[in-house]
């Protein structure tokens, strides 16, 4: 494996494979005035919620790699302490990429990057109208981490009011990821989109302990069939199921129709089923074709 040691490589060669491991990573636009009202618009992808009582919003405007310079949006908080940390969803990407030239102090990126600036409601600066999501913060702390180029300055940020469009929400008024279509960044100038087929769950045992890997019957666990995942998906449960007389599986007894002499292959054949199984979330399923098998 390559190996990198940060100090010893160029900042900007680091940066790049820093932005290029940890990702993709949300973005948050942010919205900022100056102290004579001058409104700034920019996006960042250093970013992520950090709590939630209080509820607590943390973005970064590096010091500039380059010249060792900051961002104008830092000069407004430093100034004002409020921000409004828009998200960025896949309709309105490039013109939120947009807003990150680095125009000239005065410039209004909203007029440039074509978004409707609407007032906020408990700070100064505006939200982005275009925006399904958007968060009015004041800026509780900023912490500088170093003060050479490619520093970080965390703004640690407290909403006091979140406004969420209703054309994102599902029919119980929770945000559907499929409607709020987010998008996030990646390295050099690649994003994601967080919808679609790029959208799946993952059960989370959150009150029961799953069994674990190490509970697994041998020949699952030293199976050349199922992945780490797959072994991770029939561990998951809180206890090892008990075979269903009324499972029905056409699938399953034609394996044991056609295998029935040769035990090495039904195996194969049984394992093969049940990461089909398994690859589409049918971890009940896919267990009563490991324990048909006597697993």
């Amino acid at each position: 494996m390559m190996q990198i040691i940060p100090g010893q490589v160029k900042t900007v060669e680091l940066q790049g494979y820093l932005q290029g491991a940890i990702a993709p990573r949300p973005i948050c636009f942010a919205s900022t005035i100056d102290k004579n009202g001058q409104p700034n618009l920019s996006p960042f992808s250093f970013f992520n919620i950090f709590g939630s009582n209080p509820a607590t919003l943390i973005f970064s405007p590096s010091r500039r790699v380059r010249d060792n310079t900051i961002k104008h949006t830092l000069e407004n908080i430093y100034e004002t302490k409020e921000v409004v940390i828009n998200v960025v969803n896949y309709a309105m990407v490039h013109q939120a990429s947009l807003s990150s030239c680095e125009y000239p102090k005065g410039v209004n990126e909203f007029e440039k990057s074509g978004f409707t600036a609407v007032p906020s409601e408990k700070i100064k600066p505006f939200r982005v109208k275009e925006s399904p999501v958007q968060f009015e913060c004041v800026v509780k702390q900023i912490i500088e981490t170093g003060t050479e180029g490619g520093a970080g300055n965390l703004v640690i940020c407290e909403p006091l009011l979140i406004h969420i469009s209703d054309a994102i929400l599902d029919a119980k008024g929770a945000i559907d990821p499929h409607k709020i279509d987010l998008v996030a960044r990646m390295g050099a100038d690649y994003y994601c989109r967080a919808s679609g087929a790029a959208v799946f769950e993952v059960a989370k045992p959150n009150t029961s302990l799953g069994i674990g890997i190490d509970a697994l019957p041998v020949s699952v666990r030293n199976s050349n069939v199922l992945t780490g995942n797959n072994l991770a998906q029939l561990a998951n449960v809180n206890q090892q199921p008990v075979v269903d007389a009324a499972y029905a599986d056409d699938h399953l007894k034609n394996i044991f129709q056609y295998y029935s002499i040769a035990p090495d292959e039904m195996e194969k054949e049984l394992h093969l089923h049940a990461k089909q199984l398994l690859d589409n979330n049918k971890v009940q399923e896919a267990w009563q074709v490991l324990l048909a098998g006597n697993i």
